[in-house]
């Protein structure tokens, strides 16, 4: 990841003021010194967001989530913090400089100029479609799909003109390099030398990424023989992977978290009706089934997927299909059938949004709709249609590794198939078995992480401090000086929370603001919720001094308390010798002594 240096993520923070940035993107509402609104990260019907101009964060006493300008930008545009990074920097017109080989600056010049390139060829086709004759093939079939000039505006719908150049001489006439056109999908190259257009007489939509940005393009034929291919899709370039591109993503984010759950539609004339109607967390895969990765970016907002294929045999395939990468994602899945001949498109068209809202209301679990998906495959009344059936159902909720799922559909199974469910149980368990794998000898493969690797990846999540440890965080950072006193007489030790540990560590080290304490946790989100928390307490502390000594000193009898616990059961070894047994009598009666003693600065050294 490039590196920026702290002094100028420092100054990207000073010209980012926190009231201005999250009122661009929700409205708020003064409320005394700080700003309040309805948490954009969780659904609420009282407002607990509190922005805190003062400080320069931003705290949700509803959901905990918290954080400095560059938090809140990454969590509202699921960005990562290079990116969030970026998008402050450019509002803030504070140009970027990195600390990276060159190599990386290479790469990162080669994307940008294909963004550059990506947006141009975008005004140029909506510029087509709009007003030029070559467009009007284009104007008239979105006439007849019933598709509104919003709609066409919002996802910058074009056309390519039927041409074997077009593309090649604009980009001549706009200094694009034909290199870097070929490079981005835009052009190939003639085996007899020079360049022709790879999309032509085509209606072309724009493919953005998360932030909005075009980085490639589907282009459907308007006319033409039946060799040619209904859509063609960009290649993938540097700044396009198509399994890892959700169509629509970018205008549907927020509605999949306001809604809690996203609808994934097949393609992209079916999402654009969708945001068209109104309906707006619906995306779609980009030239490709949904993916591992699709899943991946889908959890990231919600945990639950609604599936919205056609109702034909072909979408209820496409919707088997995605099973397994959505289940090992972890997501909820449920499928909405369109009844046959219609898509959502057309469902929608002829029969409104309210009546393909009740679709979606009424979609399935998906196991449910997988049983009865292999019912009508298969020939349930004979004996190998029933087989079929029942190895099917237990080797895809096998996958779910859920025992109580794995016996509600065991039972749902015997049911549709009348048969008895012991023995359909009896089947499922015997599947799985055959399906488990053996057991060998534990042996570190060199090609995996090592174990203790592993073991973090699957340590159990962090716990949250005692009430004492949390307002020892807010004595410390609402009151900066107080910092001296509590470094005279605060021993680490007696702090048990490791977050609160490393925070404090920090804050001693380093000193500072609240934000750049935020900006030196980026990346470990349970301490910044916990530094935010502290931060934005709102009760008034009187005599702060006397409270956090106070507060130290039972931090310090809790850690006395812990060290006798351990002495006295060493005392109950009855290994222990007579001198090791003195030894440990001797420091319960100093541990015991120090409790009755007031608390004193601790000794330098």
């Amino acid at each position: 990841m490039p590196l920026v240096s702290p002094s100028t993520l420092e100054q990207i923070r000073a010209a980012n003021d926190i009231v201005d940035v999250v009122g661009s993107y929700i409205p708020l509402k003064r409320n005394g010194a700080n700003f309040v609104c309805l948490c954009p990260f969780h659904r609420e019907k009282s407002p607990s967001f509190n922005v805190n101009p003062s400080r320069q964060i931003f705290r949700c006493f509803g959901c905990g989530k918290g954080g400095d300008v560059f938090s809140f930008v990454k969590e509202y545009e699921s960005l990562d913090f290079m990116e969030a990074v970026r998008r402050l920097a450019e509002r803030a017109r504070i140009p970027l400089e990195f600390d990276d080989n060159p190599a990386a600056q290479a790469q990162r010049s080669i994307k940008d100029q294909l963004l550059k390139l990506h947006e141009a060829i975008t005004v140029r086709w909506q510029n087509c479609l709009a007003t030029e004759a070559a467009g009007e093939v284009a104007r008239a079939y979105l006439a007849r799909r019933g598709v509104s000039e919003d709609a066409v505006r919002e996802f910058r719908i074009g056309a390519a003109p039927e041409s074997w150049d077009d593309t090649v001489n604009w980009a001549k006439s706009k200094g694009f390099a034909p290199e870097l056109c070929e490079q981005a999908g835009l052009i190939l190259r003639r085996d007899s030398g020079g360049w022709y257009d790879r999309f032509r007489g085509r209606l072309m939509f724009p493919i953005c990424d998360e932030q909005g940005r075009v980085i490639a393009f589907s282009g459907r034929i308007l006319q033409g023989d039946e060799k040619s291919a209904k859509y063609v899709n960009s290649p993938e370039t540097p700044i396009f992977t198509k399994g890892r591109v959700l169509f629509a993503l970018d205008k549907a984010k927020r509605a999949i978290l306001d809604a809690g759950h996203a609808v994934v539609a097949e393609g992209q004339l079916d999402t654009i009706a969708c945001h068209a109607a109104g309906i707006r967390n619906v995306v779609a895969p980009q030239g490709t089934a949904l993916t591992g990765d699709h899943a991946r970016i889908l959890k990231r907002y919600v945990d639950e997927v609604v599936l919205c294929f056609d109702g034909d045999k072909a979408g209820r395939n496409a919707a088997v299909r995605a099973l397994d990468d959505l289940l090992s994602s972890g997501l909820a899945i449920k499928v909405a059938s369109i009844p046959p001949p219609d898509d959502p498109d057309s469902f929608i068209k002829s029969k409104g949004a309210d009546a393909f809202r009740t679709v979606l209301g009424r979609a399935q679990g998906f196991f449910d709709f997988y049983l009865q998906h292999l019912c009508a495959e298969n020939d349930t009344s004979s004996d190998r249609g029933r087989l079929v059936v029942l190895r099917s159902m237990a080797e895809a909720t096998r996958k779910t590794g859920n025992a109580v799922l794995v016996d509600t559909y065991a039972q749902r199974t015997a049911q549709r198939l009348g048969v008895d469910v012991g023995s359909v149980r009896t089947e499922f368990k015997r599947h799985e078995s055959a399906q488990r794998p053996r057991r060998a000898e534990p042996v570190q493969n060199p090609d995996e992480p090592p174990d203790d690797v592993l073991d973090a990846v699957h340590a159990p999540p962090p716990t949250r401090p005692s009430t004492n440890e949390l307002w020892l965080l807010k004595y410390i950072l609402l009151t900066p000086e107080l910092r001296d006193a509590a470094t005279a007489y605060l021993d680490p030790d007696w702090v048990v929370n490791p977050a609160v540990q490393r925070i404090l560590a920090v804050h001693f080290q380093t000193g500072g603001d609240i934000p750049g304490l935020l900006g030196r946790f980026e990346g470990d989100g349970f301490a910044q919720g916990l530094i935010t928390e502290a931060a934005t307490e709102q009760r008034e502390i009187p005599e702060p001094e006397r409270g956090l000594l106070d507060l130290v000193r039972r931090l310090r009898d809790g850690w006395a308390d812990r060290q006798i616990a351990l002495n006295n059961g060493r005392l109950a070894d009855p290994a222990l010798l007579d001198e090791e047994r003195l030894a440990v009598l001797d420091e319960l009666r100093r541990l015991r002594e120090r409790k009755r003693t007031p608390l004193e600065p601790l000794a330098e050294g």
